[in-house]
């Protein structure tokens, strides 16, 4: 990755004491202010409320999941913090600025990223090529300088070269680097669509359905890289998935929405046993916290390892 993001780890989660103008010492303990905010947010679709009054926040390290059935609103809310979608309710603010109103590029602008359920690739331009359009919103060199491919607009493709491959490197796709995306599996295209995000060098990511379809050993591999993410280049991921073993295993803390109402909000554990949790899923009954417990439980608990010391 960049030298902006390999040179620095994973932020504290608590910021480093300050002292004010007393000389008194601040609290240790405060916690960091949040990166995004997502605050009552309603949107509807004409008598559809795809979202109906959802609140949460990101923290500056954390990865943070939203789970729910098919059409709890998921995606819905992917779509509304990148811009495609503009609530009727609510508010938005991402790393201190106002995002409602504004178009999907600024916000991209502003650091941050996402990937797609279904694969959003350039299937006939190779591995190279799809990374390189993740590093749009770095070019600084202008339409002169780039049609003759002269002065800062070749120094700055060197840099994004460079970037590129340090990409490549981290994701473990180097004999594919020259190959044309369509004639990759399905496994590695999405691993090259998770490579397109990070080389825009986000603030915040946003993965949308990282596993759906994989098989096991594609589903382990991609849970390491998303580890890998969040603890080696210190990049807060929001996370959509139905992989309950992922997203159980992997999140610090968890949304969980029925029809674009927000059911719980926290810890894993505590959103595995909550009673709405359950009954959204399994539809209630006395046996239900037993059999998403299995569910969790049935999963290999060895393919996702958090580090030592990872929160």
């Amino acid at each position: 990755m960049s030298q902006q993001h390999a040179a620095s780890p994973a932020a504290p989660l608590a910021p480093a004491a300050t002292r004010d103008g007393s000389g008194a010492q601040a609290d240790r303990g405060a916690a960091p202010d949040p990166l995004l905010e997502f605050e009552d947010v309603v949107l509807r679709f004409a008598g559809v409320t795809a979202i109906d009054g959802v609140s949460f926040e990101v923290g500056p390290t954390e990865l943070f999941a939203v789970i729910g059935p098919n059409g709890a609103g998921k995606t819905s809310i992917f779509n509304v913090l990148s811009g495609v979608y503009r609530p009727q309710e609510g508010s938005v603010r991402f790393d201190g600025e106002d995002l409602l109103g504004r178009e999907p590029d600024e916000i991209a602008g502003l650091g941050m990223a996402r990937t797609f359920q279904n694969i959003e690739l350039f299937e006939n331009l190779t591995v190279i090529d799809n990374l390189m359009l993740g590093r749009h919103r770095h070019i600084r060199y202008g339409w002169l300088s780039g049609l003759l491919y002269a002065g800062r607009a070749k120094r700055e493709e060197v840099e994004h070269r460079a970037a590129i491959e340090e990409t490549i490197d981290f994701l473990e796709i180097e004999q594919y680097r020259k190959y044309p995306v369509g004639l990759l599996p399905y496994g590695i295209q999405k691993r090259v669509e998770l490579g397109r995000a990070l080389a825009m060098e986000p603030k915040l990511l946003l993965l949308d359905e990282p596993v759906a379809g994989m098989n096991v050993e594609e589903t382990e591999d991609t849970a390491r890289f998303i580890l890998d993410i969040r603890e080696e280049l210190g990049i807060p991921i929001i996370l959509v998935d139905h992989d309950m073993g992922l997203v159980m295993d992997l999140a610090d803390r968890v949304l969980c929405l029925d029809f674009g109402r927000p059911l719980t909000v926290g810890t894993p554990a505590d959103v595995q046993r909550h009673p709405d949790v359950i009954a959204a899923y399994l539809g209630g009954g006395d046996h239900t916290h037993d059999l998403i417990s299995a569910q969790h439980d049935s999963a290999d608990e060895t393919a996702y390892p958090r580090e030592e010391g990872a929160s």
